[in-house]
Order: structure tokens, then C-alpha cells, then sequence
């Protein structure tokens, strides 16, 4: 652990007693997937209509980005509104223990940014695909196809 593992760690609020939450809304929560959630199997399924091959979830990079595109060195991030703060009108903040989760969801924040910033560095062209943005899925494909190139093509 580094050394400033303890000052970070001193910065996150304690979270709060969830003894309140209700039983329905303690299985929704739990049933969230961080992964192979539907947008991206949306996204995926649209890549590969599109004649695209891809790797999925490569660990070895930061922020374990959803889909790799290896020999192009493209990356494509399929984030949830809410999750990742988009600003769009999925990513409201509850009401109800309001302070804990915006300093929860500004770390992914710091996280996303940290990463992309990590991934540029290393040079890999990352992409970033929202929750709210896989429902026009021509619009979609045009962003695919303009951030991949043509498919078969490993030039871009």
C-alpha cells in the first residue's frame, strides 16, 4: 500500500447504516452488475453486426476498459449515467443520504478521468460510450464506425 493510501482513505465519509433500506431495495442494488450489463451487451452486439472483433474486459489495462480493439489500439468504455455522472437526466442524485453518494460517484469520477489520462499516455485511443446513448443505434454506429475505421481495417 502506498503512502498515501491512509490520507485518501480519511477523505471518503464512512458509509452510512443502511438498516433503513427497505428489502426490495437492497436486492435492486445488489443486482447491478459492474460488467456485462445490457448497454454493453448492446454495444458489443452492434460492434460485431458491424463486422468487428474485439476483447473484452482486458485487466491489464487501466480502468479495465469493456472492449479492446487490440491491433487498432482503440478502447471503448460503456459507462452508466448514474454510475459515472454523464449529467444527462439518468444521473440525479437520491435524495436520501445525498452527501455520501456524491463523494461515492466523484471517485469514479476521479477513477474515469485518471485512467483515460493512463490509457492516452500509453498510447490507446479510448472511446466513451453512455448508458443513454445506445437507444439510436444508427447514431451509435456512426460513432463506432468513426472512432474504429472501417472493420477488417486495423487502420483507423
Amino acid at each position: 500500500m502506498s503512502p498515501q493510501a491512509p490520507s485518501q482513505k480519511s477523505q471518503i465519509p464512512k458509509p452510512p447504516d443502511f438498516a433503513d433500506v427497505p428489502e426490495s431495495r437492497r436486492r435492486n442494488m445488489s443486482a447491478i452488475r459492474s460488467r456485462d450489463t445490457k448497454p454493453e451487451h448492446i454495444v458489443r452486439q452492434l460492434l460485431f453486426q458491424l463486422g468487428y472483433r474485439f476483447r473484452l474486459h482486458r485487466k491489464d489495462l487501466p480502468g479495465h476498459p469493456d472492449i479492446v480493439f487490440p491491433g487498432r489500439r482503440k478502447i471503448i468504455f460503456v459507462h452508466g449515467c448514474f454510475w459515472h455522472r454523464h449529467g444527462c437526466r439518468n444521473s440525479i442524485l437520491p435524495r436520501t443520504r445525498r452527501e455520501w453518494w456524491e463523494a461515492k460517484l466523484d471517485r469514479n469520477v476521479e477513477r474515469d478521468l485518471a485512467a483515460l489520462a493512463r490509457l492516452k499516455e500509453l498510447g490507446w485511443s479510448p472511446l466513451v460510450v453512455w448508458e443513454c446513448e445506445v437507444g439510436d443505434r444508427e447514431a451509435l454506429a456512426e460513432v463506432l464506425h468513426k472512432h474504429l475505421g472501417p472493420p477488417g481495417s486495423h487502420k483507423a
